[in-house]
């Protein structure tokens, strides 16, 4: 369709400057959040998605602006597929240790590489090692993202076994609980793995799985 043809874009409230990340996520029941860093790719998202697209469960993917450009595909897929894309930055710095302007440079090209490829700019952000600072806060809310963070680590990154992993998600599990986990940033076998096992039990213990929501204005 030409251009002012296609459906509005729902306004959203813009987000305050906060003084630290949001760390749970708030509603009623038993509620959680998946969330993946650092992807996507192509060895280990796919995977993750196929799994996530069996169960009918939607997850949060917080990207690299590096990774997701040479990625797209993947970004068409989670937004076909109902997932929610965040920013995770553009090469994962350490932000305590950028310039303001180094900060604003890599948050802005990666809600560049994301609005093109997922269709829309991302509305979440998190800081690479849960390293946040006040230019961080400030940079995002201008850029119009809400900061996350995680409830649950799964520390998956270590490498420490399938097994650890879902041990980790399983005993963390409560309502409102947001688990990291990491979809890309080395080998991510265990995460996938993990996943196909303590997905189905979350459900059939009553969780519901879902993603992030703004207000709208």
């Amino acid at each position: 369709p030409l251009t002012g043809y296609g459906a509005p874009r729902e306004a959203l409230r813009r987000p305050p400057v906060r003084s630290e990340p949001i760390l749970r996520m708030s509603g009623r029941g038993r509620v959680m959040m998946l969330t993946f860093d650092d992807g996507p790719d192509p060895r280990y998202t796919p995977d993750i998605l196929d799994t996530l697209a069996e169960y009918d469960v939607r997850a949060t993917f917080f990207v690299c602006g590096e990774m997701a450009d040479h990625n797209r595909d993947l970004l068409s897929r989670m937004a076909d597929e109902g997932h929610v894309v965040g920013n995770h930055t553009w090469s994962h710095p350490l932000l305590t240790r950028l310039t303001r302007r180094r900060i604003r440079s890599e948050m802005e090209r990666t809600s560049e590489v994301v609005e093109r490829a997922y269709g829309e700019p991302p509305r979440w952000f998190r800081a690479p090692y849960g390293a946040w600072n006040r230019a961080a806060f400030q940079l995002g809310a201008e850029l119009g993202m809400e900061p996350l963070a995680w409830t649950v680590d799964t520390l998956d990154w270590t490498t420490p076994g399938t097994g650890t992993i879902v041990e980790r998600v399983e005993d963390g599990a409560a309502p409102g609980v947001v688990v990291l986990s990491h979809d890309a940033g080395g080998d991510r076998s265990q995460t996938v793995r993990a996943l196909r096992r303590y997905l189905p039990e979350l459900l059939d213990s009553g969780y519901h799985l879902t993603v992030p929501r703004r207000r709208l204005v």
